[in-house]
């Protein structure tokens, strides 16, 4: 073949490519299966950069993240992997998982000469078939405040089963749902926050209502303040020395420098009477403030925090409903923030300061405590996904039931699909059943279950109408969901459905792989 590429460039064709694709995905897939469900192991992460550092997680999108990967087909896994992460936070695993199932299956199916795009028509249909049959199923109890609240209880203690909290899910489910309710319905986690720190053990986590922010109050400042009015700011506090670096001034005595010395200290004093003419009694800075502003400050009994961190402060102006402010001169147009209460608090050895009674009730805090930064790191990745999860479903109320139910609830209806479709096609919708019965059977083999036993009595179960049946791993057998407890949100379920259809789909769509030569960088340099 006369040479069409450059060299080094290479292409594979056909059989080959689809080979490269497929192998890939399905690796990537059985890479994080492991990780599925309330028996899911974990993995450890440890990057070869400097400092070495360890990750432990379950995470199925943490996992992929950190993984740097050769495989093309591989590399559109981590991304839905990575889009669902930011969508729903929960179902970044199952996700990957039912994408490398579907390849799986439609490798067989192309081995007996059907077409990709037959497999594509099909699966369409298929996912589409599943979603109906997950809507109908649906329960909704929005109407029902108790109801609804025990629903979101649920969906927290199944998300967290699978995660490193699965021992005091009950407890971090209520942090979870109550955080979650206090947001009223909007999606932001930023009024949320996550504090961590290390001392004590998982079980003396808590949640506060009200903001924590992690500084100590400084020296000779008052301890607690009632009914704050909070200036957030983001300004220099360290004009009152001469700077040192860079600035050159000639002077012909000594006397002079003190000379300067002194206005820089008036232009201090004037600033810092601006800042007070706010009538505040909390000032909050993200730059340090030197000691001498500090000393005013502390005169005029106003609270002053210095280096404050940006999401710190952002938070806290978001929270306290004012704004960040950098020039004071004209305090009207300034928003201050206000709240009931700052005080000193301990956790453990640390101390920190308290901001109680804010002005957005939605805003809370939640203090993690863990053995190690390992732990603490995987305990706020595993409650993220539940916040995300509980969040989504209070905007739609809709819920599952859990455990593999869904799937064998979806494969049931695709299965019938399947029987009514002639042509080719059919094939390739009994695949897709068999894809998502395949998300049950990873749940009982990691469970180290007989799987295809268990998975035959549950697609019996499934033929009765309105079958709660489920995988209990508990017991290592076939449960009912609803007894039990294990909900899913709606939501995550049909973005993992249609997420994964659409990758599997896009990786079926390959027949070539042409992969390029960098560029030299030589003869660049040799002009």
């Amino acid at each position: 073949m006369a040479r069409l590429f450059k060299d080094e460039a290479t292409e594979e064709k056909g059989e080959r490519a689809r080979m490269v694709t497929h192998v890939g995905a399905v690796s990537i897939a059985d890479l994080v299966k492991t990780t599925l469900g309330p028996k899911g192991m974990d993995k450890i992460l440890q990057s070869t950069g400097r400092g070495r550092t360890v990750t432990v997680t379950n995470d199925g999108a943490t996992i992929l993240k950190s993984l740097h990967i050769d495989n093309p087909a591989a590399k559109v896994l981590v991304d839905i992997s990575k889009v669902q992460d930011d969508e729903v936070g929960d179902g970044t695993t199952s996700v990957v998982v039912l994408a490398g199932e579907l390849l799986r299956e439609a490798e067989k199916l192309i081995m007996t000469k059907i077409h990709p795009m037959t497999i594509i028509a099909g699966y369409r249909m298929a996912a589409e078939c599943a979603r109906n049959a997950l809507s109908k199923k649906a329960k909704d109890n929005k109407q029902d405040p108790e109801k609804f609240k025990s629903d979101l209880m649920n969906i927290a203690m199944t998300t967290l089963s699978s995660k490193i909290l699965s021992q005091d899910k009950e407890h971090f489910a209520t942090l979870a749902v109550d955080a979650v309710m206090r947001l009223k319905g909007s999606t932001n986690l930023e009024s949320i926050q996550i504090i961590k720190k290390a001392g004590g053990s998982l079980k003396d986590s808590f949640l506060d209502e009200g903001f924590i922010l992690d500084k100590k109050i400084g020296i000779g400042q008052p301890k607690r303040i009632e009914n704050a009015n909070i200036l957030v700011a983001n300004t220099a506090m360290d004009t009152d020395k001469v700077k040192i670096y860079g600035a050159r001034v000639r002077v012909d005595s000594m006397a002079k420098v003190a000379q300067i010395e002194g206005a820089e200290k008036e232009k201090m004093k004037e600033k810092v009477q601006k800042i007070i003419a706010h009538g505040i009694n909390c000032f909050v800075n993200r730059q340090l403030i030197y000691n001498f502003p500090e000393e005013l400050f502390a005169d005029a009994g106003i609270l002053a925090i210095e280096h404050a961190d940006f999401d710190g402060i952002e938070r806290l102006a978001l929270v306290t409903g004012g704004e960040i402010a950098s020039t004071f001169d004209n305090p009207e147009s300034v928003k201050l923030g206000h709240c009931k209460l700052i005080e000193e608090i301990m956790i453990g050895e640390d101390k920190l300061i308290h901001f109680s009674g804010v002005e957005m009730g939605q805003a809370c805090t939640i203090v993690l405590r863990g053995a190690s930064h390992h732990v603490l790191d995987e305990a706020e990745r595993s409650l993220h996904d539940a916040l995300c999860v509980l969040s989504q479903t209070v905007n739609d109320t809709r819920v599952l039931l859990g455990g593999g139910w869904p799937e064998m609830v979806m494969a049931k209806d695709v299965d019938e699909l399947a029987r009514k479709t002639p042509g080719k096609k059919s094939h390739a919708i009994e695949a897709f059943s068999r894809a998502l019965q395949a998300i049950p059977t990873i749940i009982a083999d990691n469970a180290g279950l007989d799987s295809a036993e268990l998975i035959s009595q549950l697609r019996a179960e499934h033929h009765k109408e309105n079958s709660n049946a489920g995988v209990d791993v508990i017991t290592g057998s076939v449960g009912d969901m609803e007894k039990l407890g294990i909900s899913e949100s709606f939501k995550v379920k049909q973005a993992v459905l249609l997420s994964a259809t659409e990758a599997a789909e896009m990786i079926l769509r390959v027949d070539e792989i042409i992969t390029c030569a960098p560029r030299k960088r030589e003869e660049r340099m040799g002009h």
